[in-house]
């Protein structure tokens, strides 16, 4: 079932944006390191439409096959330890969206994409610690959506092809990851890095730079960067998400945390 657009056709597509968490609850913490991320994600609502439904892509959940949260009430996942009590306590009571998890499920099952709908899973850390600062009403409904455990980037790039048609109902897909994730590697190696991702995101040739996502561990200091990237592909998901309209993206927020450089992006 389509999301209803009321009377009024959607004046523009919705934004499609790739952001950095940061580190657990830290942001809700009001962490001196995190200061300026705070800043950009208290910001982003001021900048665009109001969506009428969030898709989150969450770095900290993986399923053999895409999960959709498909609760009308998710609960709460603290996916993270060793915080201050009031960390585990947070609350984020957006409402889900049972009608657009079930569309998103179609789009995907029209592409040959295999899904499945969760009831029971909550809002991990990826979704409510963002959401928090750039949403803090909690009075969007907001669907989170899972990666592949086999971590493949092609195959996310096409999950994100097959939701493109939801930025012209209202949707906000964000995908919630760090453009930087293995504090072993050094602050030269992660400018290194994301320098290079700008130059990928922001290329007008699109399809090249889907070739070079694809091979993205071919980059300079790929694995330094990212000794797992679970945190880069929801990036690889919004790009997919984006290719349709054959515009590159901006990069919208650059910063270092914890004296590594990182990176937000908007399509």
């Amino acid at each position: 079932m389509n999301i209803n657009t009321s009377n009024q056709a959607q004046s523009a597509l919705m934004p499609v944006i790739y952001i950095p968490h940061g580190g657990g609850p830290m942001p809700l913490l009001g962490d001196a390191d995190h200061k300026e991320l705070i800043a950009y994600l208290s910001q982003i609502h001021n900048n665009i439409e109001t969506p009428k439904v969030i898709l989150m892509i969450t770095a900290h959940w993986e399923s053999h096959n895409v999960s959709i949260s498909s609760s009308p009430q998710p609960g709460m996942i603290y996916d993270y330890g060793g915080f201050p009590q009031e960390t585990y306590q947070y609350q984020y009571p957006a409402s889900g969206e049972p009608k657009v998890a079930n569309q998103i499920a179609d789009l995907f099952k029209a592409k040959g994409i295999k899904s499945n709908l969760d009831m029971n899973r909550g809002y991990d850390h990826g979704t409510f610690v963002p959401l928090m600062l750039m949403y803090p009403n909690a009075d969007i409904p907001v669907v989170q959506m899972s990666l592949l455990r086999s971590l493949n980037p092609k195959e996310h790039i096409k999950i994100g092809e097959a939701l493109s048609t939801l930025r012209k109902q209202g949707v906000l897909i964000v995908g919630s990851g760090m453009s930087f994730h293995n504090f072993r590697g050094s602050l030269e190696e992660s400018i290194e890095f994301d320098n290079w991702l700008n130059e990928t995101l922001t290329a007008n040739d699109m399809e090249q730079s889907k070739q070079d996502l694809i091979q993205w561990e071919q980059a300079p200091s790929a694995r330094a960067c990212h000794a797992r990237e679970e945190h880069l592909l929801p990036m690889h998901v919004c790009f997919g998400a984006a290719m349709k309209q054959n515009t590159p993206a901006t990069r919208v927020f650059s910063d270092y945390l914890f004296n590594r450089k990182i990176s937000a992006f908007m399509w």
